[in-house]
């Protein structure tokens, strides 16, 4: 079954704006914040509750999940096409801010990720792979998701 070209990014962070940024276990050193592809049927809050759960093994429904209003879209990288239908090439981020009382260990996926580290926004902005991520990061910081993160 292809993905649906329909994802979300959520930005785990901290009231003093500390990030929680994750390895890729596909391309280490490559670091990002929870993203994933909707599944058929869930809403998009559900999909950002569920790629969390899977991706750190935290329950977002116990913390503060507020909808970023953000959408990216963007050109799905080559090496990554296969998983979708042969003519999509363009995928819809729709970004949210997880916000926890304090950093704390996460339960990362093995088989998505090697390794977690919670990073001050500016550090984690500089550090992530994707300029959507980096732009999230920084409107969050500024903003904090339009006051409901």
């Amino acid at each position: 079954m292809y993905k649906i070209p329909i994802s979300v990014l959520v930005v785990i962070h901290t009231p003093d704006m500390q990030i929680l940024l994750l390895e890729r276990a596909d391309h280490p050193g490559y670091w990002q914040s929870v993203t994933g592809s909707r599944n058929p049927g869930e809403t998009l809050v559900q999909t950002a509750v569920r790629e969390v759960a899977e991706e750190t093994g935290l329950d977002a429904t116990c913390y503060p999940l507020a909808d970023c209003n953000i959408q990216n879209e963007y050109e799905i990288y080559e090496e990554w096409r296969w998983r979708y239908a042969p003519e999509v090439t363009r995928n819809t981020e729709h970004v949210f801010a997880l916000l926890l009382p304090e950093p704390i260990p996460v339960s990362v996926a093995a088989r998505e990720h090697l390794n977690f580290v919670w990073l001050p926004w500016r550090e984690a902005a500089e550090k992530v792979f994707s300029s959507s991520n980096a732009e999230a990061i920084r409107k969050l910081a500024a903003d904090r998701c339009g006051g409901k993160g």
